[in-house]
């Protein structure tokens, strides 16, 4: 819905939509002006957010800024004449040609399962509709995953194997309803931050509410529960039995729910019988006393909400992970009531819309099973075609290993990176070189994926799109778009379409609008268990998002499953899974003595491709990085901010090693915005076919490179980040090579900041190194320049009106820091700025981490204020936030300023 508002500008508009990041589904309200999206504000009236946003979601509007979109988009259809060639324009009418060409003759010489289509959570369930129906309806293959594949599918099989329908029983209000709230797998201050944020209000309104949290990592999430269960990498079903074997030791089973409305309890039974809190300790590496406590506090809790999300899914134990923590549920009865039930978030903005449209290898429109014949038929009566193929699909890590043995020719790849994303990395970029035809459909143009694609075709992004989502708690919320596309770029749903009609699918694929798409949607999902015939776009646009099921009649959707306590099942029982302790796929050994976790940082989202256009977003980390033990640092012999290589049986990757309280002694952790999964492993959990992404055994050792660079450059910034991305593939060739944009966002002069850092076993060569001068403004007339061959040493720098603009440093040094942190504030230089040629002339202070994004606050300021504030945990919270304001724009900084405050003493007076 889009809102004239008042304003000195006739042209200004505000329209209502929905974030496009994570799972929570935030509204938003989108200010345009003049074609060109100018601000973003939460929407108040959304359930889900009620008006705030985290640091990505606030920040939506900049990505949308005119010199991020000319410089990043994918502005029109692009493709390569062969392999290895340079990339070259042509018309949509020739590209879809050409594409259609292609699967004709691809399914004609191969058969139709040599097509495979790999699909986005970041899609619009009408986005996701029309491929699904491309793929098993027009093409006649049910080779088409998605990238929730990689988050989502355990907990989907979890819910399917013990509840009997993909479906979350509970909802976001339960938070403030819960006595107890377990959080398990997930770091919610970072991934899920608006729910942090509704989960510290209840906290804050009822202190008595207990918080357990379940992590290897102390996590900022971790760090601020009442009880921090730091078990063992891979050891959640055994702990999740342990607890259940106190609850039946001490009488805190709900016999009467469990004889009434359950199934399978004995096995299970005598699967605890021997997890006593000894053995469970011995596993989990937990101390018997917190395993007693968690198990007390759920057993006399009136409600108890779990909370689980990457950290149970991306197990090669994913299913039984998640069927472990339901099963506690159903032996205590909890679910189905206010506060009580198991949450499973969901990780992209519609991982969840994509699975009611039946957009994975194994699902069909409605929730429907491809395995099942009676599923099948109706889904081809529905069409209008005569059958649905019954062979199964390739999943995620399938289709990329069919790819590789050149099972599948030709990869159509729509809106997702698994030249990023997907584990073992060496297999996917194979994969991606033998199949005969590679096809990306993409809103941005530079994403790793790009590199191997014959064919480009520019899609809209967030802003210029019209559909549905569904979030974690079942909620349908409207897309709207506030400008028109950038460039040539076309609606996904649409591209599918005139790919279709090409095909001859023009009566099954008849659609002009989303909306027609998404009422063929409803009516898919009659009588079913997420029946949503009682909705539709006008009462959307009037009452605002609604949960399903709602069906027809209904005057709002349902919040709360199974309240009657009848599941989705043929008997309408829940059913008990016998869960047995698995561990890791990959368990450490003598060569491969670390496990590796990964997981998210707050500020970036999955491979930034469009939050690493944003230079306030590495505030906190602005290289990629691993976290380690201090002591495993000191006997490997690695500094703080040294470089480290790890490698795994599959690859090796460098990263900038730094020291951590968070992480425990042999594990390690490194952020999954960056190339860490050349690293990961494809084995997969044999149920949901999610891989294991969360634990790698990880070999680690100094990187021991003798050659390094920094630079830092203030650039226009209708240039800036074309110019990273050219010294992105200029560098591609050297062990280590880091380019970020800083910056808050373009300054008063209309300028952004990109930094630059290198390192190799050898100096690079001269043309590279001009190469990189020339990018950044560093090679010409009007430079201070010194050069010491004895200690191999070259410094550059470009000074302007007493200003430093830019520096290069190469070979050996070791105050790269100061002349950042000189260069970042600005200040006018004393003097002609010569004595900065001298290593170690400069006194400014090493760059202090940011803490608020919103208001770029530094520890250091938040170190100097804190001891002066006096009073409790609240009060001092308040008086930081009086004084300096972080925390109180978009709030996702708070779980670490009360880190601060935990750790900061107030002065003596």
């Amino acid at each position: 819905m889009t809102i004239p508002i008042q304003s000195s500008s006739a042209a200004s508009q505000e329209t209502r939509s929905t974030c496009c990041y994570c799972g929570v589904g935030c509204g938003v309200i989108i200010e345009s002006q003049a074609g060109q999206i100018t601000g973003v504000r939460g929407d108040p009236h959304h359930p889900a957010n009620h008006g705030r946003l985290c640091s990505k979601g606030s920040t939506l509007h900049l990505t949308a800024a005119a010199h991020v979109q000319m410089q990043t988009r994918l502005l029109h259809p692009l493709f390569r004449k062969e392999r290895g060639a340079a990339l070259q324009p042509l018309d949509w009418g020739t590209a879809l040609d050409t594409l259609a060409t292609r699967l004709s003759a691809t399914r004609e010489e191969h058969g139709p399962d040599a097509i495979g289509i790999y699909v986005s959570g970041q899609l619009l369930t009408e986005d996701y509709y029309v491929f699904n129906k491309l793929a098993k309806g027009v093409l006649g293959t049910n080779n088409i995953d998605s990238n929730s594949r990689l988050c989502m599918s355990s907990a989907v099989a979890g819910y399917k194997s013990t509840l009997g329908a993909d479906a979350p029983p509970a909802c976001y209000e339960d938070i403030a309803h819960a006595d107890t709230i377990v959080i398990a797998g997930s770091n919610l201050a970072n991934a899920h931050p608006i729910l942090m944020r509704r989960l510290e209000d209840v906290r804050n309104a009822r202190p008595e509410q207990k918080l357990i949290v379940v992590d290897p990592r102390v996590s900022e999430t971790a760090a601020l529960a009442d009880l921090h269960l730091q078990l063992l990498p891979g050891t959640d079903i055994a702990l999740f039995n342990g607890l259940l074997h106190v609850l039946l030791w001490d009488g805190q089973v709900d016999t009467a729910f469990i004889n009434e409305h359950t199934e399978g309890f004995a096995p299970l039974r005598e699967r605890v019988r021997d997890c006593t809190p000894r053995e469970t300790a011995r596993i989990t590496g937990l101390c018997q006393e917190d395993i007693l406590c968690a198990a007390k506090w759920w057993g006399q809790s009136k409600s108890v909400l779990s909370l689980y999300c990457q950290g149970l899914n991306q197990s090669s134990s994913g299913t039984a992970n998640n069927a472990a923590l339901i099963n506690l549920h159903l032996a205590t009865g909890q679910i189905g009531r206010p506060g009580a039930g198991p949450l499973s978030l969901t990780g992209q903005p519609n991982a969840m819309g994509g699975r009611e449209v039946g957009g994975m290898a194994n699902l069909l429109s409605a929730h429907r099973d491809l395995a099942s014949a009676q599923d099948r038929a109706e889904v081809a009566q529905f069409w209008g075609i005569p059958q649905v193929p019954a062979r199964p699909g390739k999943t995620a890590v399938e289709m990329f290993e069919a790819a590789a043995d050149g099972a599948i020719k030709l990869l159509w790849i729509v809106c997702t990176n698994p030249a990023h994303s997907m584990p073992n990395q060496n297999l996917v970029r194979a994969a991606l070189q033998r199949a005969e035809y590679v096809v990306l459909q993409e809103a941005y143009a530079n994403t790793a994926t790009a590199t191997y694609a014959d064919l480009l075709l520019p899609a809209a992004t967030w802003g210029e799109k019209e559909g549905t989502v569904t979030n974690s708690e079942r909620r349908i919320s409207r897309v709207r778009a506030a400008v028109l596309p950038v460039g040539q770029a076309k609606p996904d749903w649409q591209i599918a379409v005139d790919v279709a009609h090409r095909l001859g699918a023009a009566k099954l694929m008849p659609y002009t609008t989303p909306e027609q798409i998404w009422l063929e949607h409803r009516n898919s999902t009659r009588g079913r268990d997420l029946d949503i015939t009682g909705m539709s776009w006008p009462m959307l646009d009037k009452a605002g998002p609604q949960q399903w099921p709602m069906p027809n009649g209904a005057t709002s959707g349902r919040a709360r499953l199974y309240t009657d306590g009848v599941f989705a099942t043929p008997n309408g029982k829940a059913q008990f899974v016998d869960t047995a302790h698995q561990g890791v796929a990959e368990p450490r050994d003598a060569r491969y003595p670390f496990s590796l976790n990964t997981g998210r940082l707050r500020d970036q989202w999955h491979g930034m491709s469009r939050t690493g256009n944003l230079g306030r977003l590495y505030g906190q980390t602005n290289e990629p990085q691993v976290l380690m033990h201090a002591q495993d640092m000191a006997r490997l012999g690695i500094a703080d901010g040294q470089l480290a290589r790890l490698s795994t049986r599959r690859g090796e990757q460098i990263l900038v090693a730094n020291a951590s309280a968070t992480v425990a002694a042999m594990q390690v952790f490194a952020p999954m915005h960056w190339d860490i999964n050349v690293l990961t492993l494809p084995t997969y959990c044999p149920k949901s076919k999610q891989p294991e992404l969360k634990h790698s055994a990880v070999h680690i050792e100094p990187a021991n490179l003798s050659w390094n660079l920094s630079a830092l450059a203030w650039l226009p910034a209708h240039c800036a980040l074309s110019v990273r991305h050219k010294l992105q593939e200029l560098c591609k060739p050297l062990v280590y090579a880091s380019c970020v944009p800083f910056g808050h966002e373009p300054d008063a002069l209309g300028r952004l900041g990109l930094q630059l850092r290198l390192a190799h076993h050898e100096p690079a060569g001269a043309e590279v190194i001009d190469a990189i001068r020339t990018a950044l403004g560093l090679s010409g007339t009007g430079l201070l320049q010194y050069q010491d061959r004895q200690r191999g040493q070259q410094r550059v720098l470009r000074i302007e009106q007493n200003h430093l603009l830019a520096f290069c440093l190469s070979g050996q040094f070791d105050d790269q820091e100061q002349l950042r942190s000189l260069l970042l504030s600005k200040q006018e230089l004393q003097g002609n700025g010569r004595t900065l040629l001298l290593p170690g002339a400069t006194p400014t202070q090493p760059r202090s981490p940011q803490i608020c994004t919103c208001l770029n606050v530094s520890q250091a300021q938040i170190e100097t204020v804190l001891p002066r504030i006096s009073g409790t945990a609240a009060q001092r919270l308040a008086g930081l936030q009086g004084a300096l304001g972080c925390g109180t724009q978009c709030g996702s900084c708070v779980p670490q300023l009360k880190l601060l405050i935990q750790t900061s003493p107030m002065a003596k007076h």
